[in-house]
């Protein structure tokens, strides 16, 4: 797809691949949701974004991230988007994030747990997370490793304001999104071995995986939740 076409062309043209994936796996769209990453964009193409409906947005990193948030909070609370936080997070950052971003889908260590629960106490809320988890095993991967997950989400359980929610990962660059399936299918049944297995009093209900190159992978083995960038929002020199 060129990423010179619109904004509005790249909409229509992700929610047709959404829509072909829904039907190659025998699933409903309506499981699916976008979080469109404007990490490459400006102020000004995140507000289009918004004005085009486009209702979760994604950074990975608060001093990229602050300014178009403080610009969108000029905007009435009913057009409000959700902010998602999907890049790893720092604990001296947590106090920065928590409470501006509604969900956290980077939680990988005990230590980044304590902070966000302590910082969620404080503003009485309870934050949904996803537990990423390095399916891969690549070492430039963050994320915890499979084996364990069982005893990290044990312990995320002292933190009540903690709420898991579902499993992420990225998986490896591929110049064939084929290659991406292994890693997308190991995360479900990951998460799923986790469910059967009675641990949490409630089940992991969410997948965060699949990015531009992958997503529609991901999708046919179980996403539901895809982040997507250059695919959608585009990407903007610097």
């Amino acid at each position: 797809m060129s990423l010179l076409s619109t904004l509005a062309e790249r909409i229509q043209e992700v929610e047709t691949l959404i829509t072909a994936a829904c039907e190659r796996s025998g699933r409903s769209k309506d499981e699916i949701h976008v979080v469109a990453v404007t990490k490459y964009v400006s102020v000004d193409t995140v507000r289009d974004v918004v004005n085009h409906h486009i209702v979760h947005l994604g950074e990975n990193r608060w001093q990229n991230a602050k300014p178009k948030w403080e610009a969108l909070q000029q905007l009435p609370e009913e057009e409000q988007p959700v902010w998602h936080y999907i890049g790893s997070l720092q604990t001296n950052k947590v106090k920065d994030v928590i409470g501006k971003f509604t969900y956290i889908h980077s939680l990988d260590r005990l230590s980044l747990a304590e902070a966000i629960a302590e910082r969620a106490d404080k503003l009485g809320i309870t934050v949904p997370c996803f537990v990423q988890v390095n399916v891969s095993g690549e070492e430039s991967k963050q994320g915890l490793m499979p084996e364990a997950l069982p005893d990290f989400l044990h312990m995320l359980r002292q933190y009540p304001s903690i709420k898991p929610i579902g499993l992420m990962t990225m998986a490896p660059f591929e110049a064939e999104a084929e290659e991406t399936r292994p890693v997308f299918r190991s995360l479900r049944h990951l998460r799923d071995r986790i469910n059967e297995s009675g641990l949490l009093a409630e089940p992991l209900t969410e997948l965060s995986m699949g990015m531009s190159n992958d997503f529609t992978v991901a999708i046919e083995e179980g996403a539901t939740w895809v982040r997507l960038g250059t695919i959608l929002v585009g990407k903007e020199e610097a």
